[in-house]
């Protein structure tokens, strides 16, 4: 710990900053670690499966409890959807699911987007606190007793690369973080557009069955 702190009064208020966006960008990951693998993603492919099958026997209000049984996930929103309108018309099952999966979908991605940019910040205010550390040191040597040249400049060096290492540490742990959510949440998202596609089409031609003259 004392090392930790010796190394934060070293950078200066440019680490203390960075300091703070890698807390934001903690808490991002985890929050978004946390929708994208536990409440919104489903096995898509089973969950189908149970729903085309329960939609074949006509079942669909224990289609629509077996929906429920996940609220927040994002596949089974919408194809809930679809499945409470499945008595009211081609049109309207189109359209419902069609305004679920647009009000799923920016939840889902939410704020993942946000990590690119705290990569690019906390590069930055690395590279503005080795910039300052650089000025510091060769200020500070040019003015200083000879014996005092070596110890500030070795300080405002070490000032230098704390900031550096700390700004591209920041960014790496964003930008990997990023990468996996991002795949995750895009899987989520191809899962709903598929299978509300699949559900769409089983409904539209249960629809149309059910009309009077067939068409």
């Amino acid at each position: 710990m004392a090392e930790l702190g010796h190394i934060i009064e070293t950078g200066g208020i440019p680490m203390i900053i960075n300091i703070f966006f890698f807390i934001v960008s903690i808490a991002i990951v985890i929050d978004r670690a946390i929708a994208v693998f536990f409440q919104f993603n489903l096995n898509g492919h089973r969950f189908m499966g149970q729903i085309e099958k329960l939609v074949v026997s006509d079942n669909i209000d224990k289609a629509v409890k077996l929906c429920n049984a996940a609220p927040k996930a994002a596949l089974a929103r919408v194809l809930r959807a679809g499945l409470t309108r499945a008595n009211r018309g081609v049109l309207e099952i189109g359209n419902a699911i069609e305004e679920e999966t647009l009000a799923v979908t920016p939840h889902v991605m939410k704020r993942i987007s946000s990590l690119w940019s705290l990569a690019n910040i906390a590069v930055l205010v690395g590279l503005f606190g080795t910039v300052l550390g650089l000025i510091r040191a060769f200020a500070a040597v040019g003015a200083a007793d000879p014996e005092l040249k070596q110890t500030i400049l070795t300080r405002g060096i070490s000032e230098a690369l704390f900031n550096t290492a700390f700004g591209l540490g920041i960014a790496v742990f964003c930008i990997v973080g990023h990468l996996v959510l991002s795949s995750q949440a895009k899987s989520i998202v191809e899962d709903v557009e598929l299978h509300s596609l699949k559900l769409e089409n089983m409904l539209s031609r249960r629809a149309i069955a059910e009309l009077p003259d067939g068409r």
